[in-house]
């Protein structure tokens, strides 16, 4: 039996910053007999690697290229703005755009955040990705803004984080595959959306309505040979007198 469908394995893919346990725990619980691989993908490839059949859903940062795909966005996330721990941005419990105009502000590759306008500076380089960009940002070449998860994700002792309550947010959502949607990638969405296992989208096979019970016919008493309803063994007729 091939993935993907009953009784295979269930794989999947994540980007950075997506933490998938609770909905794995709920997996490895509720379908014990199917086992569920996770595939860590950079957030620029992961759109690619489903469409080729790598993995049967996965957890995207939108936008994405919908083509082809069926999605679900799920939670979106806060913007914060990376630092090195004497900043003076650090002064502050929240920042704004406006606050970084005058400093140079990396952009790497893999950026997930989607910008009409970028904010600050255009730094010296475009890093090819944000863990690149978060050891320039270490160096004091620049700061970094970047999903709350992608923040913590690559935490340093010398880096710290603001929010940035302005600035554009990145949203993550479930994506699969519209025509590849099987049996297995319906019990995860159905684990994704809080379906119970007794939810009527599951697969669970309904038990089988009970059999009314036939209905008793009256029986008839048994007539004899004239035609006149026998009277039982010992029953006398109502209104017969012995002579």
């Amino acid at each position: 039996m091939t993935d993907g469908e009953t009784g295979g394995t269930f794989r999947l893919a994540y980007v950075p910053g997506v933490t998938p346990a609770k909905w794995v725990n709920v997996w490895i619980e509720r379908m014990p007999e199917v086992p569920i691989t996770l595939v860590a993908v950079p957030a620029a490839e992961v759109v690619g690697l489903l469409r080729n059949g790598g993995a049967d859903a996965g957890f995207a940062r939108l936008p994405v290229d919908r083509d082809g795909l069926s999605v679900i966005p799920l939670y979106t996330e806060t913007t914060v703005v990376v630092v090195p721990k004497d900043h003076v941005l650090t002064a502050a419990d929240e920042v704004a755009l406006t606050d970084l105009d005058d400093d140079e502000v990396f952009h790497p590759l893999d950026d997930t955040v989607e910008w009409t306008v970028r904010p600050g500076l255009p730094a010296f380089t475009r890093p090819a990705t944000t863990a690149d960009a978060v050891e320039l940002t270490a160096s004091g070449a620049g700061i970094l803004l970047v999903p709350l998860s992608l923040a913590r994700l690559h935490h340093r002792r010398d880096l710290t984080y603001r929010p940035v309550p302005d600035a554009p947010q990145s949203q993550v959502a479930l994506v699969w595959p519209t025509d590849a949607t099987t049996d297995l990638v319906e019990d995860f969405i159905g684990i994704v959306r809080g379906r119970t296992v007794n939810s009527s989208r599951g697969r669970t096979t309904p038990a089988s309505p009970a059999k009314k019970p036939a209905k008793r016919q009256a029986q008839k008493p048994a007539q004899n040979g004239s035609g006149r309803r026998a009277v039982p063994t010992g029953r006398k007729k109502k209104g017969h007198r012995p002579r």
